[in-house]
């Protein structure tokens, strides 16, 4: 499913991010290609790298070098954030899913 370009979504990549490395580490491919199978469409590199580095500046992240591949995975800096992250989410946006989901035969208008 895509998202329509008018209903801009990109703003919460930093958050899942955290989520999915809450999960397990994984290097910046896999990420991009979990972040794509959810959302649709594949993150490019130019998008998802400048995310992780930002992250890794900001000590969330952190990286694991073997070779030419680094496997990030969270810090408790970052799971401090994450948990941050989804009370806000909850908070703002929990009804949105509440209100749909608890009512199947109420359509969106």
């Amino acid at each position: 499913m895509h998202v329509s370009s008018k209903c801009d979504m990109r703003g919460l990549l930093s958050f899942q991010v955290l989520w999915l490395l809450s999960k397990r580490p994984m290097h910046g491919d896999e990420i991009a290609g979990e972040i794509g199978r959810r959302r649709g469409e594949k993150p490019k590199a130019g998008t998802i790298y400048p995310a992780l580095k930002e992250l890794k500046e900001n000590r969330l992240i952190k990286g694991n070098r073997k070779g030419k591949t680094i496997t990030y995975s969270l810090t408790a800096d970052g799971r401090s954030e994450l948990r941050k992250g989804i009370m806000y989410l909850c908070r703002s946006f929990g009804d949105i899913f509440s209100e749909r989901y608890s009512a199947p035969k109420r359509r969106l208008r």
